[in-house]
């Protein structure tokens, strides 16, 4: 009990801050629930489950403050959500030490890729077979189908596997490659960050990984977490939120890395 109460006030703090970078968390959670002392695929399929509970709460924030650009989560988050079941269901063939490494490189290479610099894009020109041009309250931008996705899908595939939500990987895709403005980047990967933890928790639990003695009591305190960093989300400039989100990611690598060290 007091390993649970002790994770739920990590929980609160990391959700706080995930929300404000439209991430679920799960880069946090599943390491924090595995230093706690739960087997790794239990733990991902807990943290999945606070995902759910966390974006959930930060959609609906998002959302009345009109962040949420649902046409583009539509098209783009259906191949990571089926993938991330996949990718959930198939996670018990791979060890959790290689499901450990997995994640940190992948979470490495999103970090350093949220640290560079944005170049100004040009104005969309006349429209292409695969380039969707929106236009989302005074924004306007290009969604390149053909790159955007491919990678969801693989991203899909991997959140599902190592209990995550995608965010970390959907954000950076939203902002480098197709050129959506970091506010409306957070509000539309809340969106999919819930749908995708979904998934992916779905495939976990339905080959018996959730525990739900841990993952119910640490959701509920998410969600408190979920509904504060989405007002704070709001209110900060779009050049911190990025920052915000680089420094964290990184963060996340390292402490994962650190854990499978030790465990190795």
């Amino acid at each position: 009990m007091l390993r649970i109460v002790l994770t739920s006030c990590a929980v609160l703090v990391i959700a706080v801050v995930m929300a404000m970078t439209g991430r679920g968390g799960g880069n946090f959670y599943v390491p924090l629930l595995v230093a706690a002392g739960q087997p790794m695929h239990q733990a991902a399929a807990s943290g999945q489950f606070i995902l759910i509970a966390a974006a959930s709460m930060g959609m609906l924030v998002f959302h009345k403050h009109r962040m949420v650009d649902w046409k583009l989560a539509l098209v783009i988050d259906p191949p990571t959500d089926v993938m991330a079941f996949v990718g959930g269901y198939t996670s018990h063939l791979v060890s959790g030490l290689a499901l450990k490494i997995l994640l940190a490189g992948l979470l490495v290479v999103a970090g350093v890729c949220m640290l560079l610099k944005v170049r100004a894009r040009p104005a969309p020109g006349p429209a292409r077979f695969g380039f969707w041009r929106r236009r989302f309250g005074d924004e306007e931008y290009v969604v390149n189908l053909w790159l955007a996705l491919p990678l969801t899908a693989a991203a899909g595939l991997a959140a599902g596997a190592v209990g995550i939500s995608g965010g970390s990987f959907k954000v950076p895709l939203m902002v480098l490659a197709c050129g959506v403005p970091m506010r409306v980047a957070v509000g539309t990967s809340s969106a999919m960050v819930a749908a995708t933890a979904l998934m992916g928790f779905l495939g976990h639990a339905s080959v018996g990984h959730f525990d739900y003695t841990w993952a119910v009591p640490v959701a509920a305190v998410a969600v408190v977490g979920g509904f504060v960093g989405g007002k704070l989300a709001v209110t900060t400039r779009p050049k911190v939120l990025k920052q915000i989100f680089a420094v964290t990611t990184l963060a996340a690598a390292i402490f994962m890395i650190v854990n499978a060290v030790l465990s190795a």
